[in-house]
């Protein structure tokens, strides 16, 4: 945890906090703070600061804040990704989480199995929680939007066309001729498919809704391996 993320709920006054659970334990534990100390903290989607320890016992730490700096910039990037499998989920979406990606669309595809939707890691407390792993791992407040599709076909026909309109829409598929770029400046719409990679009819409709299809070279690479090598390829190692 190299910043604290404060939610609403943990405001006790417009400059107090009191944390519990995972964090307070993590600043005894980890950080082993004493009253006085000044630890990195963050509201989500707000400010960044410091937070100066006030008090901690077995409950709760409770923390005076300082917030007056911008978080980091976020990527220009929309992310559709089949939904992974639950064993890597939560990897996956922290990942997405510390590189800056701020809008997410989890899809259904013909190698998805259905029971990869019934895990809990979809609950919105689940999602939050591992979401703001994430966060705090890379310093930053900017809370992710998920959007969960579990119909490929009316998602590509109704709604990936206008989330590629006026950007560079891509979709990551080995063997295909074109590498994918890399050092782009605009935003761009990147859909990644499910270990095994999208069907032909798959690919074929993302295609026709206006991306492109590019490769990552002879290598085939787990989901949770080529987000990341994905993103940071497209947007310089993720220093957008």
């Amino acid at each position: 945890m190299n910043l604290g993320l404060l939610f609403d709920e943990d405001f006790v006054a417009d400059d107090r906090v009191v944390l519990r659970g995972r964090r307070r334990q993590h600043l005894e534990t980890v950080l082993k703070v004493s009253e006085g100390d000044q630890v990195p903290v963050g509201k989500v989607n707000g400010l960044m600061g410091v937070g100066t320890v006030l008090r901690l016992d077995d409950r709760d730490a409770e923390l005076s804040v300082r917030l007056d700096t911008q978080p980091p910039n976020p990527l220009p990037l929309t992310l559709v990704l089949a939904m992974p499998r639950p064993k890597m989920f939560r990897r996956v979406i922290q990942t997405c989480a510390a590189l800056g990606v701020k809008d997410i669309w989890l899809i259904n595809a013909y190698k998805v199995e259905k029971s990869f939707w019934q895990t809990p890691w979809l609950q919105d407390e689940q999602l939050r929680e591992n979401l703001a792993l994430g966060l705090e791992q890379a310093c930053d407040t900017q809370m992710p939007d998920v959007h969960i599709r579990k119909l490929f076909k009316p998602f590509v026909e109704d709604e990936l066309p206008g989330l590629i309109k006026g950007r560079r829409g891509l979709i990551a598929h080995p063997g295909t001729p074109d590498a994918c770029p890399t050092h782009l400046s605009e935003p761009a719409t990147l859909c990644i498919g499910p270990e095994g990679g999208f069907i032909p009819y798959e690919v074929d409709k993302i295609i026709a809704a206006g991306a492109e299809a590019v490769h990552l070279g002879s290598r085939i690479l787990r989901v949770e391996t080529a987000v990341p090598v994905l993103v940071s390829r497209l947007y310089d190692g993720c220093l957008y």
